[in-house]
This record gives structure tokens, sequence and C-alpha cells, in this order.
């Protein structure tokens, strides 16, 4: 060999065992001890934690206080910065270790003030309580202590600080802020009404047809109210990440041994949320005492969210119950730097907080909060402007004690009990499906649900006058309720829980009834439903909707051939939203085509938020409106003389149809080609599992996955909701886990959570299920404790750390 390729081949080597090197330290090194026996403080006995195949770690126990501490340790172990990066966001405190970019959400989140009641609901709950959960912080301070970080640390040179109760607490609060989307909806209201009046706007969204108590107030500037405060919103995109997107949508249902196979209940579930790298849900089995739960859990709070005890097993869907009001208040500032808010004619003092926000590489900013009694205003940064302040009220901003609810769904041994337990649900409000093993099924619908004075509060109310207060809450006994019914069966999608009968005010934004229409047809097509029935109905892609809008397509008439081809493509369709199909594409393209055609001219730059479009990027990219939307298209099409469809030049329906079929056409054309059996909805609609470093290249390489085409929208069961305003996103709302449990043999249980249980790209289960949530290949998700040993591939020993080796 020649000196120079002597001198060649010894860089080349020692380039690659540096490459080696880092990768060892940055990527493999910080990977979860999973083998073995690790001496730890605050153990008070041994704990035996077995990983399964999956990497869900099993938690044996003697004690719940090492339950505890071990489930904090193992969400650690797997989720360390992902925790950190959410109790950042629920603490507006992602400034920090972002820097100036994440300074405006920074001061949403202060504005909000998850954190302030977080901390005050510490002392709410009793001594017992309260020393699990420092049982879970000590925890997770246990893994922080070990050192060798994730490489997201690494990457932006910071460590965690210790863990908190309040952290866990505002963790809780802040997913209900994604599920909870009454306010933007209210301001987008107002704006339409403001625009076109209250009988127009209220046919923009038909569920409120027979419902007008939409009446301005002559005090208030309705078309200018919170624009000021939506811009500043808008240029809030910091590196946070897509997590927190509101779940438009989820289901399940619960079957009586009536209806399936084995004679005892069968019970599904699969709870939308954005589908990310790490997914927001961890899997994990609880055994101690009287603690034997398995199921999905948040990391970062203590116990399991759904699942299964082996007695009763449960699931959630949104609810969309409006418990957030928003009232426009009279501010005033006194000469001694008080402000103040009008009343029932007095001139009360507001509680200033100012929040201290220290920015990384930059100067610590000073936000000053004002809070009347309604809330904090949310849009007040500068009151001088003379904008109108509006002050939030809802219900998680009232501190509670909803950590025992969880307590008692884990613990619960039947159906009863599991209800009782809902006692404590506060806030978000949930369709919660529930089976026991002793062949019960039940239905509730918990949390605080407020009665209001003076009418519904569908938009912006005055809060100076008194006259739309809360009067209290739903009482539990009369919140919407099922145990047993005759037909065997309850499903729920997110669509209307009660009629007009109903003697309480719920709500006025529901998502379509598609998902639970087609829920019930599968339903009711089968005499006895197996576990495997219910897989291929997790994996269903039609879309009843699609097939009605399909026929208006169908009937048109046009001499231009191309047109002709697509109009017959859809007249034969079946409404499956499959990733293959040509017709899907058109559907999907279409539909949004049509609503901008018919009404831009009409809501002007009010039509993309009506479309769907949130007010708040990275906390609300999408909002309920895009729903309201679809259900106005259907409606309206059902009417060929509509005056929505004159564009100006007495356009009937079929002309505007025609019109927008021609922009699909061109829009598909230019995208897939001029071959219209080699359009796929798969081409246009994919899903990136995004992580919150993956927005920086080339960093994506290393930490997203995809994209890959999918199928359905958030309107079929096999749910990948996609933005009505914005089909370019690769972002998707869908199921990353699903789950079903069978009461008759708690063994038959499944589960599947992509794309996997780790956050570190470094860990075989950072993306090991990603496949099998496209084919739906669910695992099984062992519980007898034999079963356990022997499917065991990782057996870890935490002991306390006096004890011996």
């Amino acid at each position: 060999m020649t000196k120079r390729r002597k001198s060649i081949a010894l860089i080349l080597g020692t380039a690659s065992g540096l490459a080696g090197a880092a990768y060892y330290w940055l990527i493999r090194r910080p990977l979860p001890r999973a083998h073995g026996k690790l001496q730890l403080a605050g153990l008070e006995d041994q704990v035996r934690i077995i990983r399964d195949r999956w990497g869900v770690p099993h938690i044996y126990a003697n004690n719940t206080r090492d339950l505890m501490f071990a489930q904090g340790f193992v969400h650690a172990q797997d989720r360390l910065w992902q925790m950190d990066l959410q109790r950042r966001l629920a603490s507006g405190r992602l400034s920090e270790v972002l820097g100036k970019p994440a300074l405006d959400l920074d001061r949403w989140m202060r504005i909000l003030g998850l954190q302030r009641v977080a901390e005050q609901e510490i002392g709410l709950i009793t001594s017992t309580v309260r020393a699990d959960l420092d049982a879970y912080a000590a925890g997770i301070n246990a893994r922080i202590n070990q050192g060798r970080l994730p490489l997201e640390f690494t990457l932006l040179r910071y460590k965690p600080e210790a863990w908190t109760i309040a952290d866990s607490l505002a963790w809780v609060k802040m997913m209900a802020w994604g599920l909870s989307v009454r306010w933007e909806t209210k301001l987008l209201r107002a704006q339409l009404i403001a625009r076109l009046g209250p009988d127009k706007a209220a046919e923009l969204e038909p569920s409120l047809c027979n419902d007008r108590p939409l009446i301005l107030s002559d005090d208030v500037d309705y078309a200018a109210l919170g624009q000021s405060a939506l811009k500043r919103w808008q240029a809030a995109r910091p590196l946070a990440g897509p997590a927190m997107e509101e779940g438009i949508g989820s289901n399940n249902w619960v079957l009586d041994g009536s209806r399936t196979a084995s004679g005892l209940p069968l019970l599904a579930n699969d709870m939308h949320l954005p589908m990310n790298i790490p997914a927001i849900w961890y899997e994990n089995h609880l055994v101690a005492n009287d603690w034997n739960v398995t199921g999905i859990t948040f990391p970062g709070i203590p116990g399991v969210v759904s699942g299964h005890n082996g007695h009763v097993a449960w699931g959630f869907t949104n609810g969309f119950a409006d418990v957030q009001d928003l009232y426009i208040e009279r501010l005033r500032h006194t000469d001694d730097g008080q402000v103040q808010y009008e009343y029932k004619g007095q001139w009360v003092d507001a509680q200033i907080v100012q929040e201290e926000i220290r920015v990384k590489g930059g100067d610590t900013v000073v936000e000053k909060v004002i809070i009347t009694h309604h809330g904090p205003i949310i849009n007040d940064f500068a009151p001088e402007c003379g904008e109108q302040p509006i002050a939030l009220r809802w219900t998680a901003l009232e501190p509670g004690t909803m950590i025992y609810a969880l307590y008692g769904m884990n613990r619960a041994r039947n159906c009863l009990e599991f209800r009782e337990s809902l006692r404590n649900w506060m806030c978000p409000i949930q369709n919660t499906v529930y089976a026991d093993a002793g062949g019960n099924i039940g239905y509730s619908f918990p949390g605080k649900v407020p009665i209001r004075a003076g009418g519904n509060n569908q938009i912006p109310v005055p809060g100076w006058n008194g006259e739309h207060e809360w009067e209290g809450y739903i009482p539990f006994e009369e919140l919407p309720h099922l145990y047993n019914p005759p037909q065997g069966y309850i499903a729920t999608a997110n669509n209307r829980v009660a009629d007009e009968r109903y003697p309480y005010f719920i709500s006025n934004d529901y998502c379509r009834g598609d998902r639970a229409q087609r829920i019930t047809e599968l339903i009711e097509a089968r005499d006895k439903i197996d576990i495997a029935y219910i897989r291929r109905m997790h994996m269903d892609q039609i879309l009843p909707t699609a097939k009605v809008i399909a026929r208006y397509i169908g009937q048109l008439e046009t001499p231009h051939p191309e047109l002709a081809d697509v109009i017959k493509m859809m007249r034969d369709w079946d409404g499956e939203l499959a990733a293959n199909s040509s017709a899907a594409a058109v559907y999907e393209v279409f539909v949004r085509r049509m609503i901008y055609q018919t009404l831009s001219d009409k809501l002007g730059e009010l039509t993309s938020r009506y479309a769907g479009k949130g007010p708040t990027p990275m906390l609300n990219e999408v909002s309920m409106y895009g729903d309201h939307a679809l259900a106005w298209l259907q409606t309206t099409l059902a009417q060929p003389h509509s005056h929505w469809f004159d564009l100006g030049h007495g356009e009937t329906r079929d002309d505007v149809m025609l019109a927008a079929l021609r922009q699909t056409v061109d829009f598909l054309t230019a995208k897939l080609g001029p071959n219209v059996h080699a359009w796929a909805w798969g081409k246009l609609h994919t899903l990136t599992y995004t992580h919150t470093l993956g927005s920086v290249k080339p960093l994506d390489l290393l930490f997203n996955r995809g994209p890959y085409p999918v199928g359905g929208d958030h309107n079929t069961i096999w749910a990948t909701g996609a933005y009505y305003h914005d089909l370019s996103s690769t972002r998707v709302i869908g199921p990353p886990f699903r789950f079903i449990a069978d009461l008759g043999d708690v063994r038959n249980c499944l589960g599947l959570l992509a794309p996997g249980q780790s956050g570190q790209p470094g860990n075989p289960h950072y993306d090991d299920q990603l496949k099998a949530w496209f084919v739906g290949d669910y695992h099984p998700m062992l519980y007898a404790r034999k079963d356990v040993e022997r499917g065991a591939k990782a057996v870890l020993k935490l002991v306390p750390h006096s004890t011996p080796q």
C-alpha cells in the first residue's frame, strides 16, 4: 500500500471511529437500562420490572408508593425529554431552552396560567395521594440523577430540573386545553354574525338553525373582536412541535354479551390525537396491592388512563361539552397602578400577576397578567391600545382534585364502582364507555358542565352586567348516563350526546356523525361480533357523507369529456377513502374547492377559518368549524337554488359544482398527471411521524419517520384527520393507540401503539410498531403473571439504596 493510501485509510478509519464513538455517546449510551439490578434511593422495597417484546414495562411492587416511584422511573427512562418539553409548554418555560422563537407561546401559556392552578391544587390533595404523587416525581428524579441524558438535552445544551407534583397536574390541564375548544369557535361565530347577520350565520352551522339566542350587544364591536390578538397568536411558531393540536375525534364502543360471540362484553377504543414521534401515549402495566391495571398512560402522569384492571375495561372519546366562555370586560387603570374591571356598576380590583419569562440568549421578559373573577384577560398584551379585553372562563382553571378519578377508575371492581369514581372527573368532558366481567356495560359523560344564566353564551358576552354568569354545574346524577341499554351496545364518536329533550345545554359544537353512523351500521350488520370483526371495524374507511356528495357529483352533466369521466367515476363510487382510490382524491379536493368557491366572496378573510383553520399555531391548528363547514355543504347541496350558490350572476348549485369540479380536475392533473385512474388519495394525504426537533434539518433524518401514504380522513373510523384548509400538511390526527378488551378473557385483550414505546431514536422500540399500525397488526396486552414471565425480554430489579448487593 502506498503512503498516500495508508494516510487515506488512517483518516477514514479515524473518522469512522469518531463517528462510531459519537453515535454510541449521543444515541446508544442514554438508552435505559432494562436488565440486571439497580440501587435507587427513595424505594421502600424491591420492585421488579419486566419488559416484553414490545417494550411494555410490567411493574411489580409490594406497595403503592414503590409502584408510583417505579412508574415515574420507567416513564423517564423512555420519555424524559418529551416529559420535560411538555411541562415547559404547560408552564410557559420553553423560551429558557428554545430561545426567542418560543416567547409568544410562553406569554400565552403564562396568561392562561395552567401552572398557577396546578400549584393551587396541591393543597387540595389528601396526604395519602400526595405521598403517591411525591413518589412518582421521585422516580422521575431518580432517572434524572443517573445522568446519561437523551440526545435532545445534548443538542439543546441544558439539563432538566427536578420534577414536581405541579408538573404532573399541569399536564393534565394541558391535555384538557387541547380538548376544550369552545373559546375559538365563539370568537369566529361573533365575527361571522357581524359580517352576515345572525340568520345567515346560523345557516352556516346547521345545528344552530333552531337555536338562535345570538343577539349581539350594542356595546361591542364584534367585527373587530380579537383580531389583533389573533394576529399575535399566529406569530407563535416555536419549536414546540405539533404535539398540542387538539384531537378532533375519537371512537369507542362497547357490546354486551347478547351482541358478542363469547357471551360477555367486548370494548373497543381509539383516541385521536396528533400522530407524532414519540407517541403521546405510553403503554404500562402496574401491579401492587389492589392495583393490577394495564393500558395506556401519559408520560408525566401516574396511573393508567385507558385500559382494564381484570374486572373493568374502559375507553374515552372527547365529549366537546361547552366549558369555556369569553367575557368582554371593561377595564380602567387607577392612579396608583391598580387595574380595575366593571361589574354590576362597581369597579373591582383585578388580580395582577407579574410573570417573569427567561429567554435563552435574550433578556428576561415580564408578562403582566390581569385576572378578573371570570378568568385571565387572554388578549391584553397592551391594554393602552384600546382593544376590547376578553376574559376566559374555563372549568379547568378552577382548582380541583381530578387525580382522584384516575385512582378510582384504576381500582374499580365493576361498572357501578367505576361510574362512582367519575364523580371526581372535571375536565375535559369525555364520552366514557365501560364494561365489567359480570357482563354489564355503561356510559357516562363526566365532568363540570356549566349552567348559565341569560342564555348559552355562544358568542363573547358582556362581563360587566352580571347577566351571563355561571349558576353552578349540571349535577353528576343528571349528566347523560346509560347502564345496560336494551340495544346491547353503546357507541360514541364525538357526535351529539343528547337531543332537545335533555333539560340542560351541553354544546352546539360536535364532530360530524359519520363515524358514529358507520360504527352503528357495522354493529347492526353482524349478529354476533368477535375480536376479529372489531379489528376490521378499526380499519374501516367508508365515509357516509362522501357517498352522499358523490351522488350529487354523479348527477352533473357536462360536454367536457375530462369532467364526464370523473362524474361517472363518482357516480359508481362506494365512498371508501382508500389510499389508492382515485375517487377519494376527487372527493377530498372537491369538498374543499366547493366550500371556498361558494363562500369566499361572502366570508372574505374568514373563509379559511370557517373551513377549519385554527386560530393558534401549535396550540389550536384546526378548529371545529371544519365540521360545521362539511355539515353546511351537505345540507346546502340538497337545495339546488339556495342563495348561497348565487355568486353574483344567478348561479345555481350545479353551476358552482361544475366550477369546483373543474378546479378539482385541474389541480389533480397538475399534481398527479392527466391519467384519472392514476390519481390516488394517498399521494396527497400522507403521514409523517414528526419529532419536535425534526423540523430542523438534518435532524429530520434522525428523528422523523415518513412520509407514508394513508387513506381515510377524520370522519372515517380509520381516522387520519386531514386539514380542510390545507391539503399539503403531513400532520395527521389519528389513533396512536388502538385497544380491544375482551371481558370474557382478558388474556385476549389487544393493543397497538404507533410508532412505538420509546422516545429515543437509538432504541428499537422507537418505531417498531409503525408498520403494524398500517395493517392492524395488534399485539397481545400481556396481563397474567405467567404470560408476562413467559414473554419477558428484559428484567430489571430495583432495590432500595441500602439493600446489600
